[in-house]
């Protein structure tokens, strides 16, 4: 078992359950933490929701997520920037060990991802000396090439990293095998991000062949063609003993399928497959 254990990122049961009844069916599986998602949260209510985390006992390993700081105009990047600040606060009230950041793709109508690439960095920055004060460390999550267009303009694992270096503290990485399996600099930069003390959150679930939606068909554990053992292999060696988090998108299978079978085989595939 990696690190902490399992924790359950609860866009993977968020069609069966609220905020609130995903946290009961944690506890009543003995999963001992969660990563919630900003409109789950909101939904619930801010104080609402940490007060269910909060009674019952979890530890949260992220809170999804922050970013998109790409825009057309300065008042949309700005827009982002007070968005990203509140995101923060909310952070912290829900007791977040990070911040998991997507950061935006090209605005519309660029293809300039240049200038993207320096709207993220611009972004960070604008927040950093906050999220210093509020002791919440920001991870950057490389998301895979194919989402390059409208999510995210860092695509490797090394790209973040960079940046990560770049604003130095108070910054790492989550690294989430299923965006970056398929990297051949995959172990080289997991074992860099180590050695930086950058890695703040590991994400797993699988790829299936043949996908049918790039977003949402998401695979458990074991059902694709990720070696997770191996990619667990590198990140333990590297030094993370954190929490190991399943997050599945999963619009056409897992979605529909009952809350407690879903956390159920993610217990058995986590213990399995991973």
């Amino acid at each position: 078992m990696l690190g902490k254990g399992l924790s359950l990122n609860l866009a993977t049961v968020r069609e069966q359950w609220n905020l609130c009844k995903a946290v009961e069916a944690c506890v009543r599986h003995g999963i001992r933490c969660v990563d919630p998602w900003r409109d789950q949260v909101a939904k619930v209510g801010l104080d609402a929701a940490a007060r269910a985390i909060k009674d019952a006992g979890l530890a949260v390993s992220g809170y999804c997520r922050g970013g998109m700081f790409t825009a057309a105009d300065a008042a949309g990047r700005q827009a982002a920037i007070d968005d990203n600040l509140r995101c923060i606060d909310e952070a912290v009230t829900i007791g977040a060990e990070c911040v998991v950041y997507v950061v935006g793709g090209l605005p519309k109508g660029s293809r300039d991802i240049g200038a993207a690439r320096q709207m993220v960095a611009d972004g960070f920055a604008a927040i950093l000396q906050h999220a210093r004060a509020c002791n919440m460390p920001l991870a950057l999550e490389p998301l895979h090439p194919m989402y390059a267009g409208d999510r995210s303009v860092l695509s490797t694992l090394a790209q973040a990293l960079d940046l990560s270096d770049t604003l130095g503290k108070g910054t790492g990485v989550a690294i989430d095998a299923y965006h970056v399996w398929w990297d051949p600099q995959l172990e080289a930069q997991i074992a860099r991000a180590g050695k930086g003390g950058q890695i703040l959150a590991y994400h797993v679930c699988d790829w299936l062949v043949p996908t049918t939606d790039l977003l949402l068909d998401r695979g458990m554990m074991g059902d694709g063609v990720i070696d997770l053992p191996r990619i667990r292999g590198w990140v333990e060696k590297a030094g993370y003993r954190g929490w190991t988090e399943v997050e599945i998108f999963s619009r056409d299978n897992w979605w529909k399928r009952s809350g407690d079978e879903v956390i159920r085989t993610c217990i058995e595939r986590f213990q399995a497959a991973c």
